[in-house]
């Protein structure tokens, strides 16, 4: 699928599709948390060597049930059970964006909901019930968070110019060691303030709040990180994939706070000294 990001393109009007979609997480919460460091899960290994349980493939289908009843001419592609439909308004979901800790009892795991027209995320709402948190975005209507008591808070990336004072999340050593770029992960590392693997949809959650500058990883599919995209940009970042691209078909991912962006892409590639 080709995936630019940038919304400049598009100028529709998302109200109706994200308040669908925060309807859609209600339910996917619902079946998610029911299933929830429950005794008798049921876990199977796919094809890929990665995890699916009972809840995955029960969350993806209450989404997809939802969705074909209420937009019927619109496309899915999902995790679990693929693509089906047109792609020219495509509904692209993760139900449980870290099935590893779901399956352990860790609570650090979302459900990913995107709207992308052609292929540009254009709606984004990552649903993390088991902590009570939720963001959700979509264009030209800012990004928000569920975050305090007087309600929906609007989101708004750091301001952060300098690397040195810079706070970053890389995921995981292993990641950035099979893509080959370790030794840029070892620059990084030893020019920013901070660097910690937080892992999946929270990082970007983080990024999009000021508390972290950038967020990168590896051997992500397109369902991983469509719903953070509207989210990191609606708060004034920027989303590319690791070389630049605004893409999110190449496997990889890079978001910043925008200022640092160039910067952090450079030091990544040292195509600069810094």
């Amino acid at each position: 699928m080709d995936s630019p990001i940038p919304a400049q393109a598009h100028h529709a009007d998302f109200e109706d599709d994200l308040a669908l979609a925060l309807r859609i997480a209600d339910a996917a919460d619902d079946v998610s948390m029911e299933h929830f460091d429950a005794p008798g899960l049921g876990v199977l290994l796919k094809a890929d060597s990665t995890h699916v349980t009972d809840a995955d493939l029960a969350t993806e289908r209450a989404i997809r049930d939802i969705l074909t009843a209420q937009r019927p001419e619109d496309g899915i592609f999902g995790e679990e059970y693929g693509t089906s439909g047109s792609t020219t308004r495509q509904w692209i979901i993760d139900p449980i964006d870290g099935t590893a800790n779901y399956m352990r009892g860790i609570p650090m795991w979302a459900t990913l909901i995107a709207l992308a027209v052609d292929g540009i995320p254009q709606v984004g709402v990552v649903s993390q019930p088991a902590l009570g948190r939720r963001w959700w975005a979509a264009t030209s209507q800012g990004a928000w968070t569920n975050s305090t008591d007087d309600g929906p808070r609007r989101l708004s990336v750091s301001s952060v110019e300098t690397l040195d004072h810079s706070s970053v999340s890389f995921q995981s050593i292993a990641q950035w060691d099979e893509a080959g770029h370790l030794d840029g992960l070892v620059r990084l590392s030893r020019t920013v303030w901070r660097d910690r693997g937080y892992g999946d949809a929270w990082p970007y959650m983080l990024l999009a709040e000021g508390r972290l500058e950038m967020v990168a990883e590896f051997d992500v599919k397109e369902y991983d990180i469509a719903a953070h995209v509207p989210i990191v940009r609606e708060a004034g970042g920027r989303f590319t994939d690791i070389d630049g691209n605004d893409r999110i078909d190449t496997r990889s991912s890079l978001a910043s706070n925008g200022l640092l962006h160039d910067a952090y892409l450079s030091l990544v590639h040292e195509t600069e000294r810094l």
